[in-house]
């Protein structure tokens, strides 16, 4: 048997939010039912879908406002991370995404070390831009200056 369902959240491989689609019985009652991922195909569920969207659409809006907010900080902003060096200018480790997200914490900018987008560790002396991802549509270019001890 087959159950008609309306996505109340985005299902990769089903569809996404608002969409009416065509279940097996047991996969709407036993896993997107109980997760709210879906609901019955009703008024009233298109109604709560509806309410859902718009209070998303405003935590969105929100959050993208903050995160263009702390691009400006971060953009503004530059850090120098002092490490131990030993001969011919070769760092003892390297500096990475936690690195940096504790010398902006001390100038009071608070970010995730997952934020930060470092291909890799910076292994060497000198000033490096750090892209720094505050939201799926902002990024920030940090520069970090690493210098000797």
């Amino acid at each position: 048997m087959a159950t008609e369902v309306l996505l109340m959240a985005v299902v990769d491989g089903l569809g996404k939010e608002g969409d009416v689609v065509t279940v097996a019985d047991g996969y709407a009652r036993n896993y997107l039912m109980p997760r709210e991922l879906a609901a019955p195909v009703s008024e009233g569920t298109r109604r709560r879908l509806a309410k859902l969207q718009v209070e998303r659409d405003k935590e969105q809006a929100e959050s993208l406002a903050e995160a263009q907010a702390l691009a400006k900080k971060v953009g503004a902003a530059s850090c120098t991370i002092t490490v131990k060096v030993g001969e011919g200018e070769q760092l003892y480790g390297s500096v990475g995404e936690s690195d940096i997200a504790d010398a902006l914490k001390t100038q009071g900018i608070e970010i995730d070390r997952h934020q930060v987008a470092l291909t890799d560790h910076i292994k060497e002396l000198g000033t490096f831009d750090v892209p720094v991802r505050l939201h799926p549509q902002v990024e920030a270019t940090l520069k970090v200056w690493v210098v000797e001890e």
